[in-house]
Formats: C-alpha cells, structure tokens, sequence
C-alpha cells in the first residue's frame, strides 16, 4: 500500500521529470547549474562590491583588475595544457576509458608542476617592474599570485572532467559551497593585509574545487590507471599545445596590456570607478558563463556525429541578449543611486554611465565565447587566421596610442596634439576602444555562425 504521505513528492518529482524531458538535457541541466551558481553569486558580489571596496583603498582599488590578468598571464602555459586535454576528457569519458583518463588527469598534473616552477622563475624577474608600473608597492604579492595563478590553471582540469561527464549537480554544489569557503577566507585575511587577503582568498575556490572534483570523481578514477601515452599521441597533443599556447599567449597578452593601460594610464579615480562598474558588469557574464560550462559536451557529441551545433548556439545567444537587455534597464535609470550605497560610494556614483555600456562589452564578449567554444569542441581552428592577428593588433595599437609621449619626435606633431585634444586618458575613450575591439570581433563571429546555419538548411 503507497503511503499518502509520499504522494506529493512523488507528483513533484514526476511533474520535475516531465519538465526535464520538454526542456531537454541542455536547458535543463543549465538551468539546474544557473539556479546553483546564482547562490553562489550572491555571496561573489558581496565580496566584490563590498569587501573589496571596504578594505582596498581608492588608490589601489583600480590595481585589482591588471594583477588579475598578470596572475592569468603567468598561468597561460597551464591553462593551455587544460584546453589541449579537455576535448580528450569528453572523449574518455563518453567512452567510458577512467583507466586511461586517470593516467591523462596524472600526466596534465605533473606538467603543471613544471610550468608553475617557471613561473616562479619568471615572476621573480618581472614581478617587481610590473607593481611599480601599476603604483602597488607590497612585496609579499609575488608569491600569492603566483599560487594563485597555478591553482587556477589547473582547477579546470577536474572540473572539466566533471563537466565532459555531465556531472553537473556536482558542479553545482561545489559551486554553491566555495563562495562561502571564499568569503569567510577574505573576511580573515583582507584586514591584515587587503590586496594579499584578495588573493588567498581568490585561491581558496580552486583549491575547494579540485579536492571536491577528486571526490565526485572518485568511482571514475578508482579504476586501476591504463597506458595511455604513446609516440602517436605525444605528437597530437603537442600539435593542440601549439595552438592553444598561441592562442592563450596572445589573448594573455591582450587582456594584461588593456588592463594594465586602464591603471597606468587613467587616474586612481578613473580606474577604481572602471573596477566597480565592471564588478556590475560581470553579472551579465552570469548566465553565458553557465550556459558555456554545458554547451561543450554537447557541441562536442554533436561533432563527433556530424552534426550542426549552430541552431544551439544561436539560440544559446538569443537566451543570453534577452538576459543582459534586462539587467542594463535598472542601471541606466538607477546606477548612480545604487553605486552611493556602496563603501566610498559617493565617489564611484558618477560612473554609473560605464555600467550599461560595461554590459554590452560583456554580451560582445559573451558571443565570441560561444563561437569559440562550439569550435574549439569541434577541433575546428581556421578562426585563428583572422582571430590572433586582431588580438595582437589592438594591445600593439593601444600601447602605441597611449604611450605616444614616448614617441615624440618619432611621429608627426599633428598626430600628438589629435591624440592629446581628444583625451585619450578618459575612461570614456578606453572603453570606446574596447568597444570597438570586441564589437569586431563580435560581427565576424556572428557571420561565421550564420554561415554555418546556412549550410544546414
């Protein structure tokens, strides 16, 4: 006899059932991830329109976004590694190979030890030149964003591992503990020291991450570990290294010149009011941020089986434009208020405009992301030919702008006093730049992805 009591938990779940079948797998496993990681959010954006604008000082407030991109800089070698094994994960995994897969999580493991010993070596050599550029003077910052960098390269690993086998609920509790795991480590450390506690605390996620990731994979990699490497395949992956090491040197390069121009180039004032709009801004990263993490395994099935991925992206992409219209609407009638009610809010409410526009960028962004991502599962690479000569373009162009006193008697006179009377040191003008950079970029990903759906009908 059914018990009565179990009847509506049962109709829950079946109703649950229901729904998941309509949705499909891909809307319904980002949709239970999105739900997850939005708790998780909550307690981001605490962190970072709070606690960061509390304990770090105006001064030093617009430095946190270009050490960032140095950290990531110093872990492009790592990462690559990541990206080279993460379409052979998927592979691994669908079929089911844990026996090799371990010995592969094993291999990646070690060559990341090797690379963060020459980032050490690298960052005792520039690390000093870089903090006096971007006005920061503490000495014991080298050694954490180092760490820092190195458990953030390598965390993807795993989580792709949990990602290629559609662990997703996984995922999502792991995401939903590691922001509090996060906030509780800087609410220790950021009064003693405030950029230091920034990054101890930006390290503690990754390192949650790959112990958890080892958990949830436990099953998997209890198997007895399979021979794995071989001539052929050394000579695969390091065709796949090349490409991704170009790749994320080039990006590297082009995030850490911008970031770094932003902060050497505008006052305190401009590059702290720049840090907080981009803290409103990343949350229209929220949902494409999701969706990313759970289109990969299913591009990459369709791929494998001949399949257009384009009507997943497109409609990944609609989802996406209709999210980050959404969130601008508030800012523009409301940002000023809502930036007062920060700490030091009163001298951040007049940068209120870069709010929505910072959306934008991020929806520009966001799209580039999702053609990257259906290519890069598909193992598709001929995007390069027009991507990385754009990206290393724009960092060259901007150094040579900016830094055009540098050049004096170099160039024509005319061309200084243009720059000068069009004040290129405006946060205004840095963003028009980065506009158009991404705006670019943006339109051929577009036309790609709808020359791709073409084919199909």
């Amino acid at each position: 006899m059914t018990n009565s009591a179990d009847k509506p938990s049962h109709g829950i779940k079946a109703k649950l059932n229901a729904l998941h079948r309509r949705m499909g797998d891909f809307w319904w496993y980002s949709l239970m991830l999105f739900l997850a990681c939005r708790a998780a959010d909550a307690l981001n954006a605490f962190v970072g329109l709070w606690l960061v604008p509390k304990y770090v000082p105006p001064s030093e407030l617009g430095a946190v976004m270009p050490l960032m991109q140095f950290a990531n800089f110093l872990a492009i070698p790592i990462a690559a590694f990541a990206n080279t094994f993460r379409n052979e994960l998927t592979r691994l995994s669908v079929n089911r190979e844990f026996g090799k897969l371990k010995t592969l999580m094993r291999g990646v493991f070690v060559a990341s030890a090797i690379f963060m010993f020459l980032a050490i070596i690298a960052a005792r050599l520039i690390m000093p030149a870089f903090l006096e550029r971007i006005r920061i003077v503490e000495g014991s910052l080298g050694l954490i964003i180092i760490a820092t960098s190195f458990v953030s390269a390598v965390s993807p690993i795993y989580s792709n591992a949990l990602q290629a086998l559609k662990k997703f609920k996984a995922q999502s509790v792991i995401s939903i503990i590691g922001a509090p795991i996060r906030l509780l480590t800087m609410l220790v450390t950021m009064p003693f020291r405030a950029l230091s506690g920034y990054f101890i605390g930006q390290a503690s996620i990754p390192v949650f991450s790959m112990t958890a990731s080892v958990i949830a994979l436990k099953k998997e990699l209890s198997v007895k570990a399979e021979p794995y490497w071989n001539k052929e395949t050394v000579k695969k992956f390091s065709k796949l290294f090349f490409i991704f090491i170009s790749i994320g040197l080039i990006d590297g390069f082009f995030l850490l010149v911008e970031a770094t121009v932003l902060r050497q180039r505008l006052c305190d004032l401009d590059s702290a009011g720049y840090y907080m709009a981009s803290r409103f801004s990343e949350i229209a990263g929220f949902l494409s941020g999701t969706l990313l993490f759970t289109i990969f395994p299913f591009t990459a099935e369709k791929s494998a089986k001949g399949e257009n991925a384009s009507p997943l992206v497109i409609k990944s992409l609609i989802v996406n434009a209709a999210f980050c219209s959404l969130l601008a609407m508030p800012f523009v009638f409301f940002g000023k208020t809502i930036l007062s009610l920060l700490p030091h809010g009163e001298q951040y409410a007049a940068y209120w405009w870069a709010i929505p526009w910072m959306i934008g960028i991020t929806f520009l962004c966001s799209i580039m992301a999702f053609y990257l991502t259906a290519e890069f599962s598909a193992n598709r690479f001929k995007f390069l030919k027009w991507y990385l000569p754009i990206d290393f373009a724009y960092p060259v162009l901007l150094l040579l702008v900016t830094g055009h006193g540098y050049f004096t008697g170099l160039i024509p006179a005319s061309w200084t006093g243009f720059l000068t009377a069009h004040n290129i040191y405006s946060l205004e003008t840095m963003l028009w730049w980065i506009t158009a950079i991404n705006g670019l970029k943006a339109i051929i990903c577009i036309i790609s992805i709808a020359k791709a759906r073409c084919r199909t009908t």
